[in-house]
């Protein structure tokens, strides 16, 4: 049996995950509801995500769903049991998934460090050139504009008088 993952989303009221998907063998689509069980507003979206994808009873309708959606609509769901509306939860999910270009890595905790890290991965995965884009180009050269005079470092000069 081959499925296709067509749509995921949350019920909040029970709480479930809902998968819209295409049963190939017989070409039709579908609809799953996997119950959400043991899950509060202090659970960890991210170990919750992890279980249900592994879980053998929904692991063949969940492959074609990544990881970091099903800890979207765990983390929706659990703003909605803090009580917050769907537009603040999308609000702080998308602020915890940007990187701050000012904020200084080497203070954060090796969690939050690697948590970053894949979210960097991922987005130079889905900017990369690859060979196979229509618009790849091999061996780029840019010129860069040069509007003011270049300004000389102390360092630098220094270095230059010892060789």
């Amino acid at each position: 049996m081959t499925f296709s993952a067509q749509k995921c989303g949350v019920c909040f009221q029970p709480p479930s995950i809902i998968l819209i998907y295409k049963d190939n063998s017989q070409d039709k689509t579908r609809q799953r509801i996997m119950p959400i069980r043991n899950f509060s507003k202090f659970s960890d979206c991210s170990r919750a995500a992890e279980e249900l994808k592994n879980n053998p009873r929904h692991k063949a309708y969940l492959e074609g769903v990544s990881l970091r959606q099903l800890q979207k609509l765990y983390s929706l769901l659990r703003g909605h049991l803090k009580g917050q509306s769907l537009a603040e939860s999308l609000q702080k999910f998308q602020q915890e998934e940007t990187i701050d270009p000012e904020e200084d890595m080497n203070k954060l905790d090796d969690k939050e460090l690697a948590k970053r890290k894949s979210i960097m991965d991922e987005l130079f995965e889905k900017n990369r050139k690859k060979k196979d884009d229509p618009d790849f180009v091999y061996n780029v050269e840019v010129e860069f504009p040069q509007d003011e005079q270049l300004e000389s470092c102390g360092w630098d000069i220094e270095s230059d008088e010892e060789i």
